[in-house]
């Protein structure tokens, strides 16, 4: 058995999916499509036999909108509270219980607290690949200073909730060759709704804001949610695993935000 998470959400706030396509090669598979309880395309595969290898290729065509004018409404997320306790991959120590009382002193709130937290994981960590594995946790990562985009992600989350931040973990890409890429999606009040909420994406690998180059896949309470990809198999010997990713704009349209009358003189009777 197999599963993927690899194909992006009809919809997440201004990004849309226009296509997407898979093939499998290798051997015969049984595929049956599902959405999780966060909303996440899940792709469960049934693989008899594999002679020797098989490849998944994905492609997917998503359309970004940025706000014109700045004013764009944001979607309204209804509250979770599985985003707001701490997760297999998030749960705090003392060390990580401390800094988040230090920010909390700060008296900032919303996303000014949340840029602040981002900010404190940056400065902590050194980005070093091959230390650190899915399983590290956040106490973990945080005691070692070094890790990969999920530990910041996961430091930035167990940090987030311990302010009582709600906040999701991301798993997506940014544009360009490499890896998935992880961040985090803290859930703030809504501008124009009251009850609801808006997700704020902030990457604190880079620390900054998620722009448009950044494209969501599907969001979680940490890693162990959204895999990328996971299963097992049953042979007398062991498997590797090997991916690759490329992601390209491949059209841009711009649209002029309307013109603004300019007053002029006011005409008597």
């Amino acid at each position: 058995r197999h599963r993927l998470m690899v194909v992006p959400p009809d919809f997440h706030d201004e990004q849309r999916l226009l296509t997407h396509k898979l093939r499998i090669s290798g051997c015969d598979v049984d595929i049956e499509r599902s959405y999780d309880t966060f909303g996440n395309v899940v792709l469960d595969l049934g693989l008899e036999h594999v002679e020797r290898d098989v490849t998944f290729t994905t492609w997917a065509v998503v359309e970004r909108e940025s706000a014109v004018d700045g004013r764009d409404t944001p979607d309204a997320i209804s509250s979770d509270q599985r985003f707001c306790d701490p997760s297999r991959l998030t749960r705090p120590d003392e060390a990580l219980c401390a800094v988040a009382a230090e920010l909390q002193k700060t008296g900032a709130r919303g996303v000014e607290l949340a840029e602040q937290i981002s900010s404190r994981v940056y400065d902590h960590f050194e980005y070093r690949w091959g230390l650190t594995e899915v399983t590290t946790t956040a106490a973990e990562a945080w005691a070692a200073g070094v890790g990969v985009c999920q530990d910041y992600a996961h430091c930035m989350l167990t940090l987030c909730r311990l302010c009582e931040l709600p906040a999701r973990y991301v798993s997506g890409h940014v544009l360009g060759d490499g890896g998935s890429h992880a961040w985090v999606e803290v859930l703030v009040r809504h501008p124009q709704d009251e009850g609801a909420l808006q997700a704020v994406p902030i990457d604190p690998t880079h620390d900054r804001h998620a722009t448009l180059r950044y494209l969501t896949v599907a969001v979680g309470r940490d890693y162990c949610d959204v895999p990328p990809t996971s299963g097992t198999f049953d042979a007398p010997y062991g498997g590797t695993l090997t991916t690759q990713k490329r992601a390209a704009v491949t059209r841009v349209d711009y649209v002029r935000p309307p013109r603004r009358r300019r007053p002029g003189p006011v005409r008597t009777a």
